[in-house]
């Protein structure tokens, strides 16, 4: 069986076995990461994975889950940032007015 070493922040170096670990790549590369739960102090441990990473770590048997970055992540926003205020004055709005409870009940006609 493969072993594949990693380290924990905690621990330093544990072994694990490719079903301990989770391989996530991302279509921004970047993004990608891989996971374990550290066997000595049980804490999940999440690590950057670059191209060289995947790779070993696909060559060792752990199964490459894809996924997508929705293009609105990398969008640049302007403006200025939402504010904990804005959050609230939103959720009081929301509860002032059934405009949005009466839109996700309107039938719809075809």
């Amino acid at each position: 069986m493969t072993t594949i070493k990693a380290s924990c922040p905690t621990c330093g170096e544990v072994e694990l076995t490719p079903a301990d670990v989770s391989l996530m790549v991302c279509s921004h590369a970047p993004l990608s990461y891989y996971a374990f739960g550290c066997p000595s102090c049980f804490d999940e441990v999440r690590k950057p994975a670059d191209d060289h990473v995947v790779s070993l770590l696909v060559s060792g048997g752990v199964p490459a889950r894809v996924w997508d970055l929705p293009a609105e992540a990398l969008e640049v926003k302007e403006g200025p940032r939402l504010s904990y205020d804005d959050l609230l004055d939103f959720a009081l709005q929301l509860g002032e007015t059934d405009l949005l409870a009466a839109a996700a009940g309107a039938s719809v006609r075809t």
